[in-house]
Formats: C-alpha cells, structure tokens, sequence
C-alpha cells in the first residue's frame, strides 16, 4: 500500500505546483487522460464555447477542419477519441493552421494527437486539422477543455461524432465522459446542420427568401414535423442576436404564443415567451419544449426542439392542431442582456395554417396589405398619373389645341382626368396606414409629416383649380404661378417622401435598388422634361419676329411651336412607356416583399 499512497502523494504535489504556476505556455501532458487544469477549482456548467467540423464522415487518411469558437479565452486543450470509448487515449493527429496561438502535444503514443495553446493571449477561435488514422475506431468524438481566466474553465465540452460510412449506430448514446456530463447538463448540440429535405412532403416549412437553403445565413427558415403527439421545430437564419416565431390569431403582434433561440455571447437559449400587445416578450421561467438542440456554424443559427401539441397546464401555449397565422422575426440581443425590437419586420403569413396538417413549403410577406397598397397607390399617382398629367399640360396645348373630348380641349381633359385620379389615388392611400397604426407612427421618421404636407397640398391644389378665373380675367397669371409653384412644391416633396418610405420597416423596398431606382425615374422625368423645352425654345427662336417682340416671344404658344407636334407625340409615348415600366417595376417589388 506504500506504493500507491507514495504516488497519490507525489501526483498532489505535481498538482498543487501546476495550480501556483498553471499551464501558461500550453504543456499540459500531465493533464492528457483528464483533461482537468490543476487550477485549484471546479470546472463551469453549461459550457459557452462550440466545437463545429466542416464533415461528420470520415475514411482513414481523410482530413477534417475542426473550429473551437466562442467568447474570448486563454487556454484550450483538444483531443480527438473514440466514440463509444471516451476514457480511452486520443486517436489520430493534428495540423495547426495558427502556429502562433496553438501548438501540437503527444498525449501517449500517438505523436500530434492533442493541441493546445501557445500563451495566455486571449482568442476567440481555434482552428486545426484533424487526419484520421488507419486504425480508427468507427465513431470519433472531438472534446476540448477551454480556460476563460485561471480559475474559470469548461472540461470536455462535447463536440461532434465524425463516423466511418456505413459504421452501425452503437445503442448506447454517443456522449462523453461523467466530467463532461456534469458541465453540459441537458444542452445538446446539433452534430451537422438541417436542411429543407422534407419540405410540403413530411414537413410544413416557411421560408424567406422562397425555396431559400436554411444552411445560408440569408434564409428565414421555419419547419413542423408531426411526431405522434408532438411537433419536431426548427428554425434557422444569421446568427447574430436572435430567431423567434409566433403563432396568432391575426396579423397583428400582441396575445401570441412565441418561441425564442437567442445567441447569448456564442451559446444559445431557447424559450418559450407569451406577447402582450407591443411590449418585448417576457420569457417564461418554465419551459415546456423537449430535445433541445442548437448549432452556430458559418453565421448561421440553427435551433431544433419539440413541443407537445396540447399542453393543458399551460394557457399561454397554444395547441398545435389549429389554424394561426404565424410570425417569423430576427433582431439583436445584449450580451447575457434583454433582446430588441426586430429591425425589420416579421415575415407574416398570407393566411391562416395549421402545421400539424396537411404539410406545405410556403413564405410571406414582411409588409401588412394596407402598408403594401399605401405604396401601390402612392406609386401609381405620383409617378404615373402626375408625371404624365403635368408633361401633357405643359407641352400639348399646341399639339391638341383643335382637338376636343366631351365639348373641352383634349389636352385639358386629360391633364384634369390624370389630376383627379392623383387627388384620389392619393386621399385613399393616405388614410390606409393611419387604418394600420390606429393612430399616429412616432417610428416612421419624417416620412408621416411630408405625407401630411403632401396631402394638404394635393387638396390646395385641387380647390385652387375649382376656382380657376377665366383665361383673360386679371388674376389669371397670378392663379397660374399659384398653380405651378403648388403643384411643383407638392411633386418634389411626393418624390422625397417616396425615397423615405421605401426604407421604412413597414415597407422595406430592396436596397440600395430602391434607392437606385428611383433616382433613375427622377432623372428619366427630368432629361424628358428639358428635352421638350429645348425642343420648345428651339421653335420660338425659329418663329421669332425680326423686330425681335419680346411680349411675342414669351407667349410659348405660337403657331410655330405647334409644327412639333409629331416629335413631342413620339417622346411622349416613349415617356408613357418608360414611365409604365418604372412603375411596373416599383409595383412589383411591393408585391413580392
């Protein structure tokens, strides 16, 4: 008995030296089996840091890339062993990427087949190759030790089994060690990331953009599968901050039953969460969900669990066998901190779903349908009917003096039919987001209060022109500036509050193509414009009286101007066409956010 107790008392004092000094410069053999730093302390529950591969299947001689990531640390230790054997040596061998921050160890006989750091500068990720042995075992699982301060460290934090084709799935679960299992608890880690196989076959998916890959951090990603008396959930899209959906009984937020995944300094939590109207949602103490799971891999998070589909305890859960409309969001979160509001809008379904029926692959819209027809409109009158108006009335007085509609001038009937269509257009998409909001937005900008001035001198306009005196009364030419300058203030404000509105949450036109767009409609109207008054000057210089009578000249509709009629019809039928395709395009963009 002397000799075990001898070498009990030589491995403490190796321990209490390495305690004093630790593992500064990464040498940590004496910890090779454990994986333990003599740090004097007890490792920390919940491990914060990820282990992810780029292959979860592997052939003797094949190289995989391993990557520890997470929130800023000092040390680390990583080792590759069998599955089904985790107290055994380690297997295989490493290559360094980074030989500054990490270094290669021999733990037992195998050379290269542990790696650790090279000093306590801080890092954030670690990343090594991983060559497979020819005598590999057919289930290999990657463990780490990471130490965030001295006497702060996670032991064997689990990562994931890489297996051999066609090696046969052990009965027992493929975890680690009891070190291990005391520091991870229930947190479970996906080993590879989902995908959409199974959408509208097996499972009832939502995706944003339409038949996006849930493995892009570009795609909004929501899938339900039944599984007997419960639902397998996942939900998947850019890592940073967090994910949530929520079932309604509307497409308004408020009384909704919500499910969050949030990234919380590289480890995920996910929670279930009652909405009350438009306050942030408070999260429940008590989770109902099963099978946690959750993967933060190439920007990308993926969270997986299950929920049963009738939860009588709890009233805030709603059951899963009925029809809701469902919300799919993202935003920011604080570290260890309280989430924000959604930056853009939620992507909301076009109707009501039940997922737990017949499944389907379908999307949504991330503006509500009177905020989208408050834009169609606007587009209609503003770029359309108003444009169009303004150049008919400006040009083709000349061109259809002789011409006549319903006993009027045809120039005049169609300015005033373009004119009242865009006092119309434009009265009923004004009131359509004060419908939506029940009230006044305080989130919206300036875009509401040019909204307003806009439609205050839309009407002005419109009761000035009911007034208009008669064509040789004294106050014709000041009714005629009035006219102009009203009417040109409340097109350049229109213009501006467009550019505005485009990139309100609400709305949320691509971008920059939005803005891109509509510079381009702005300069196609205005080289049109001056294009005809070019053309305009060029007929007055042509008609002009030799005694040079500027009285005459300044009258801009002489018989000479009129020769033009068929250039100003061809520009303004390329101008109509040009415009329709602008707004076509504009139209088009509201209907498929």
């Amino acid at each position: 008995m002397e000799l075990p107790s001898l070498a009990s008392g030589f491995w403490m004092l190796i321990c209490f030296y390495v305690s004093v000094n630790g593992y500064p410069n990464g040498r940590v053999r004496e910890a090779c089996m454990s994986m333990i730093p003599c740090h004097g302390s007890s490792p920390q529950p919940s491990p914060v840091h990820i282990i992810a591969v780029n292959w979860t299947e592997f052939k003797p001689g094949d190289t995989i890339e391993v990557h520890l990531s997470g929130p800023d640390f000092e040390g680390f230790f990583i080792q590759a062993r069998d599955a089904e054997h985790l107290d055994s040596p380690a297997v295989g061998s490493f290559i360094l990427v980074d030989r500054k921050h990490s270094q290669l160890l021999t733990c037992g006989r195998t050379k290269n087949s542990a790696v650790s750091h090279t000093s306590k500068a801080k890092k954030s990720d670690v990343k090594v190759y991983w060559i497979a042995p020819g005598n590999a075992p057919k289930h290999v699982q990657f463990l780490a030790t990471v130490v965030k301060k001295y006497k702060t460290y996670w032991v064997k934090i689990p990562g994931p089994v890489v297996s051999q084709p066609n090696a046969p799935f052990p009965t027992t679960p493929l975890y680690v060690t009891s070190e291990a299992i005391s520091t991870s608890h229930s947190v479970s880690y996906l080993t590879k990331p989902f995908n959409a196989s199974g959408c509208g076959i097996t499972k009832f998916c939502i995706r944003n953009p339409s038949n996006c890959d849930p493995g892009s951090a570009l795609c909004l990603f929501l899938s339900f599968q039944l599984q007997k008396s419960s639902v397998l959930i996942e939900m998947s899209g850019a890592s940073e901050g967090y994910l949530a959906f929520a079932l309604s009984y509307d497409q308004w937020m408020g009384d909704d039953d919500a499910y969050l995944c949030i990234n919380e300094d590289h480890h995920v939590t996910v929670s279930t969460a009652y909405l009350k109207g438009r306050r942030p949602p408070v999260l429940d103490s008590e989770n109902a969900l099963e099978d946690v799971s959750w993967r933060l891999a190439d920007g990308v998070l993926q969270c997986s669990f299950r929920r049963s589909i009738h939860l009588a305890a709890s009233k805030e859960r709603f059951n899963l066998d009925a029809s809701y409309y469902i919300f799919l969001a993202d935003g920011e979160a604080d570290e260890g901190g309280p989430i924000y509001k959604h930056c853009r809008q939620p992507l909301i379904t076009n109707g009501m779903y039940n997922v737990t029926g017949v499944p389907q692959d379908i999307g949504g819209s991330r503006s509500p349908r009177l905020i989208k027809a408050h834009g169609a409109l606007m587009f209609v009158a503003w770029i359309t009917a108003v444009s169009i108006g303004v150049i008919v009335a400006r040009f083709f007085k000349p061109v259809w003096s002789h011409s006549f509609l319903f006993g009027k001038e045809m120039w005049f009937q169609v300015h005033r039919m373009l004119m009242l269509t865009t006092v119309t257009l434009t009265g009923i998409s004004f009131v359509l987001p004060f419908i939506y909001r029940g009230g006044w937005s305080k989130q919206a900008g300036f875009h509401p209060y040019l909204g307003c001035t806009v439609m205050a001198l839309t009407i002005f306009q419109l009761l000035m022109a009911g007034f208009r005196p008669s064509l040789h009364a004294p106050r014709r030419q000041l009714f005629n500036w009035f006219h102009w300058s009203t009417g040109t203030t409340a097109r350049i404000l229109a213009v501006v509050t467009m550019f505005l509105g485009m990139d309100l949450p609400a709305l949320d036109l691509p971008d920059p193509w939005d803005t891109y767009t509509m510079i381009g409609f702005v300069a196609w109207h205005v080289g049109i414009d001056v294009l005809l008054e070019i053309h305009s000057y060029c007929l007055i210089r042509k008609a002009e009286l030799i005694e040079d009578d500027r009285v005459q000249i300044l009258q801009s509709l002489t018989s000479a101007e009129a020769e033009g009629h068929l250039f100003k019809q061809i520009v303004l039928t390329i101008y109509v066409c040009g415009n329709i395709v602008f707004l076509i395009a504009f139209l088009a963009a509201v209907y498929q956010i």
